[in-house]
């Protein structure tokens, strides 16, 4: 068995990910839905903001 490496790892790969691998990829996937919320978070006050201005 080769060594496996982040960075090539596919989840739809045969081969289990060790501990590490998946707590980097559980790590990575969390900071990218926590900003992707605070994004969305700014956009909504920002529209709000807008509408409120406009009426």
């Amino acid at each position: 068995m080769k060594s496996q490496n982040i960075d090539n790892y596919r989840l739809t790969s045969m081969e289990e990910p060790t501990d590490e691998m998946l707590a980097q990829l559980m790590r990575e996937a969390a900071e990218e839905a926590a900003y992707t919320n605070r994004e969305a978070t700014k956009r909504y006050f920002d529209e709000i903001k807008r509408a409120a201005a406009a009426y």
